[in-house]
């Protein structure tokens, strides 16, 4: 039986026991850097996999090792997060999130239970590869500074050293059984902005005697959109959003200070430095010209996640060798952040997509959205393709 098939047989015959982890992890989640049973949860299955060099890092994570023949040879890691959002899921299922305001809404439940299948594919094909499988379980990716961050500073991309690190992510817009990929700069660097604009409160009805902060700020947002659309090179994607405006007034009472949270985002770390400048100073002159002052704080990120060509490309014809070419679809720019990038920066990475899509049965939710889900028939794809790549980028 040929690699492909007998890996396929693997991943098919786990698969009940990877859906049964999923839907733990699922009911079960928990916020970034408080993964604390999730974390015991994957050590345990892994103790029952039988893989017995692990250990615990960045307080949450685990990094375990899984030995071919001659494991000196070359190392490959596998990454997957952890972490849940903060939201109520809606969903009506019976591994619905039991912790209230708490969910799985971004699929890391998946990828972790896909890196627990990848174990048990690989501890059975140890004569199969030669060299190390680093699987790398990994907390706090939805949130700064982000856990691979972390890890990478406790040396998890050492003893031993991967030379290529892969990771998987859910795609709800691709349908189950595909998988998608982008060579080279693929998602964007996220930058957090922090803004309180003071003025001086008073009576609505008497706004002459007020530094209004609330039209200051109005002013401001406007005039920010500026950095994108007059200073941004127009080839060269770009996002400033404001999510969060608080001016706690009333009808007739003008605040003493609005308070601002937002986002900046591109995938140029250049122009990524020359925008916070921008932004920063654009906001502070047009505060003071009209009476107020700000405090303005942007805090730096995840960088822009690139993807090795060379590796990229060695990925996707494995797809296609394990799932057929036709399964295999190329993907646009997205202008959503990870800190899988800081991976991307200290090795050869590859970043790619898991369809989990199934208009059938109505499986069609966004991730980060109350009722995301997947068509759990993604897993045994999800695992098994992994495990290929893992298997034959060491044969």
């Amino acid at each position: 039986m040929d690699l492909i098939s007998r890996i396929q047989n693997l991943a098919k015959d786990f698969n009940p026991e990877i859906v049964a982890c999923r839907r733990y992890l699922h009911a079960n989640p928990e916020l970034s850097f408080k993964e604390y049973n999730t974390q015991a949860f994957i050590w345990s299955e892994l103790e029952k996999i039988g893989v017995n060099k692990k250990q615990k890092i960045a307080e949450t994570g685990i990094v375990a090792l899984i030995e071919g023949k001659n494991p000196q040879s070359k190392t490959i890691a596998l990454r997957a997060d952890m972490d849940a959002l903060p939201i109520q899921e809606t969903n009506n299922v019976e591994y619905k999130s039991k912790n209230a305001g708490v969910m799985h809404a971004c699929g890391h439940d998946v990828h972790s239970s896909c890196l627990l299948g990848v174990a048990r594919i690989l501890n059975e094909l140890k004569e199969n590869f030669k060299g190390t499988v680093k699987l790398i379980f990994q907390p706090g990716e939805e949130k700064l500074p982000g856990g691979a961050s972390l890890m990478i500073k406790e040396g998890v991309l050492q003893n031993p050293s991967p030379s290529e690190v892969l990771g998987q992510h859910v795609m709800p817009l691709i349908e189950t059984g595909k998988v998608g990929f982008r060579s080279g700069v693929y998602m964007a660097s996220t930058d957090e902005i922090y803004v309180t604009v003071k003025g001086k409160g008073g009576h609505g009805a008497m706004p002459h005697l007020t530094i209004d902060p609330v039209l200051i700020t109005s002013h401001m947002l406007v005039a920010l959109q500026q950095v994108v659309s007059r200073n941004a090179n127009p080839i060269m994607p770009s996002v400033l959003s404001f999510g969060k405006v608080i001016a706690n007034g009333a009808t007739n009472v003008i605040p003493d200070t609005v308070y601002l949270e937002g986002t900046f985002r591109t995938l140029d770390e250049k122009w990524r430095a020359e925008a916070h400048l921008k932004i920063k100073s654009m906001a502070e002159q047009i505060v003071t010209a009209m009476g107020g002052s700000c405090e303005f704080n942007i805090v730096r990120g995840y960088p822009a996640l690139i993807n090795n060509p060379e590796l990229t490309n060695v990925i996707k014809q494995n797809a296609a060798d394990y799932l057929g070419k036709e399964n295999v679809v190329d993907l646009d720019i997205w202008m959503a952040a990870e800190d899988f990038a800081f991976y991307s920066q200290q090795s050869k990475a590859c970043f790619y997509r898991l369809g989990t899509r199934n208009e059938a049965r109505g499986i069609t939710s966004g991730v980060h959205t109350s009722t995301f889900d997947i068509d759990e028939k993604a897993l045994e794809i999800g695992m098994g393709l992994m495990a290929y790549n893992a298997c034959k980028n060491l044969q």
